[in-house]
């Protein structure tokens, strides 16, 4: 490998991570910056030549990157959520689709020129609603209900379809006859559909069989299903073109639903090797783009991109709910989210270059109307979505509530002091007793095993935004952090003191930082310490501190042993959790809860 194709692969990693960690930092959606740096690195400075850099290997590593991409969407997918929301889903991928596709077609002829052909082809390419951008977008948004549900699986499913439905067009455009064209696509949507189906349930459940019967040495796990992966992609692919990306989707949501083995693993490694593709396919792709697309941005191809959004998108939508049981919020805010990703990236760029070897003449227009359609949806939906959701009552913003791990007489209480203040509040715990003391205090208590498969099924997580774990027992507290700080974040999760056996406990016996959450209030609240201080008479109480009575006024009054727990802002705003390496100086204004002595 010479120096400067080291220093290109090193730059575009660089590039693409560093564009996520600002998104991150500065609350933008990340396809947003990897757009304009990789243009800025292609096409502006010439830094990055990917046909240069990758040569006849660019199109396989696209593919094979998207078949990655949409096997971890697909291990995303519950079968479950498919009861209530089945139907509506089944229209979005079916009605929905053919609608999005003729009507984005015929836009496509009349507003920027297109031949009928080319036409066909873009609107198969942009039916795909990215999940690499609606991802993060529900992770921010957090819907309530069912809508999440819906939107999520229309965005993984809809890629193979698009991918599949292209290929057909492409085949039938270079069909001699209406009759020939018509056979083509007929069989080939049998083909990649049953091909499609049959080899990502068949490698689904070899894995499954080599897991069970501990075939595979643990460090060899994730290795092993990366491999069977792409050996997925690759027969479905060679027995039908772009029926991989159906293989890979359909064995993802088969491992995913299955209760033979546990692949939370591999769910993880497959998680942070997307973001690494997705990274580097967009700064990878967007460094191909013209030099001259700015070109292409002209009154024809804005009233494209507009159209797509308030015309094509609703309609669509419209038609496949019309006999649902979706509300009029739920339906608007369907008809807000279809922004385009990584994989209509792709396929614009890998049909682009076939339709220059097949010699036609416009196919240099659909990488840059795509991008076009990307970067726009990316931006309208990406920046509105948010504020629209909390406008019609389907999200909250910056969710406060906390989801208590354990139901215990004195965390009932330190819940019902949260919830006094305005924050929404959830027990979970597998023990009558304590059940039974939530609900005479009057707090939303939900039986359950918190370390069940299907529990964040069956929880409704609407407002919570903390876990806090406070059970006797530390390694159920451990396991609770590890399975939800994935979906409220680690920084949002606590777990109290994992030493057990309090002051005297061993180091040995303390559990690993890594596989638990943040210490809560302090390292020396553990729950047997916070039950002798309730036994003890110790009371939990809200301060509303002032100019005249501030935090120090309130040590003065209650000692050194009183324990703050939290600071609450003013109508439930803000809620800031007391922790090992968080001891906020409490203010003026603020409200402090805090534990103090009942004597």
């Amino acid at each position: 490998m010479s120096e400067s194709s080291l220093i290109g692969i090193a730059g575009i990693i660089a590039l693409g991570i560093g564009a996520q960690w600002l998104a991150w930092r500065f609350r933008l959606p990340s396809i947003l910056l990897l757009l304009l740096l990789g243009f800025i690195a292609g096409p502006v400075t010439g830094f990055l030549n990917p046909d240069v850099l990758f040569g006849e290997l660019f199109l396989p590593i696209v593919s094979l990157s998207v078949s990655i991409i949409l096997f971890e969407g697909g291990l995303s997918l519950r079968l479950s959520e498919l009861k209530e929301v089945g139907r509506v889903v089944l229209n979005l991928i079916t009605i929905g689709v053919v609608i999005t596709w003729l009507v984005t077609a015929v836009l496509g002829h009349h507003l920027l020129g297109l031949d009928f052909s080319s036409a066909m082809l873009l609107g198969a390419i942009l039916v795909v609603t990215g999940p690499t951008v609606i991802g993060p977008l529900l992770m921010q948004i957090r819907p309530v209900g069912r809508i999440g549900s819906i939107v999520k699986w229309e965005g993984i499913v809809n890629d193979p379809i698009g991918a599949v439905l292209a290929v057909l067009v492409f085949k039938v455009t270079l069909a001699s006859g209406f009759k020939e064209a018509t056979g083509l696509a007929a069989l080939g949507i049998i083909k990649a559909v049953f091909i499609g189906l049959g080899v990502g349930l068949a490698i689904a459940a070899i894995l499954i069989v080599l897991l069970k019967r501990y075939w595979i040495p643990d460090f060899l796990h994730n290795s092993v299903s990366l491999t069977m992966v792409i050996l997925a992609f690759t027969v479905s692919d060679s027995l039908q073109n772009e029926s991989g990306l159906l293989a890979v989707t359909v064995m993802g949501i088969a491992l995913a639903n299955q209760n033979a083995v546990s692949v939370r693993h591999i769910v993880e490694f497959k998680e942070s090797l997307r973001v690494l593709l997705i990274s580097s396919l967009f700064i990878i792709l967007a460094a191909r783009l013209p030099g001259n697309i700015f070109d292409y941005i002209n009154p024809n191809s804005l009233l494209f991109l507009v159209l797509l959004i308030l015309f094509v998108r609703p309609l669509a939508v419209l038609s496949s709910t019309l006999a649902s049981r979706l509300v009029l919020p739920e339906k608007a805010f369907l008809a807000w989210m279809a922004p385009r990703g990584i994989v209509a990236a792709a396929l614009c760029s890998i049909f682009a270059l076939r339709l220059e070897e097949a010699g036609n003449t416009q196919a240099h227009l659909l990488v840059p109307i795509t991008f076009l359609v990307i970067t726009g949806t990316v931006a309208v939906y990406g920046l509105s979505a948010s504020p629209l959701a909390r406008w019609l009552g389907l999200a909250k913003p910056n969710p406060q509530g906390c989801l208590f791990i354990g139901a215990s007489q004195w965390a009932c209480e330190i819940a019902a002091a949260i919830r006094e203040e305005g924050y929404q509040v959830l027990m979970v715990d597998a023990n009558w007793m304590n059940i039974s003391t939530a609900r005479k205090m009057g707090l939303p208590v939900f039986r359950a095993n918190i370390l069940s498969k299907s529990v964040l099924d069956k929880i409704e997580l609407d407002g919570i935004g903390y876990l806090l774990a406070v059970t006797p027992n530390d390694e159920v507290n451990s396991l609770a952090a590890l399975h939800f700080r994935d979906i409220l974040g680690r920084s949002n999760v606590y777990q109290l003191s994992p030493m057990s056996g309090g002051k005297e406990g061993r180091k040995e016996d303390v559990i690993s930082e890594h596989l638990r959450g943040r210490t809560l209030f302090g390292p020396e609240e553990t729950y047997y310490s916070m039950t002798s201080l309730f036994d003890s008479g110790a009371v939990v109480k809200r301060t509303h501190l002032t100019d005249d009575f501030d935090y120090n006024a309130f040590r003065s009054m209650y000692g050194d042993k009183a324990v703050p727990l939290f600071l609450t802002g003013k109508g439930g705003e803000e809620l800031v959790v007391y922790a090992e390496d968080n001891v906020p100086t409490p203010k003026p204004g603020q409200t402090l809860v805090s534990l103090v002595s009942g004597k």
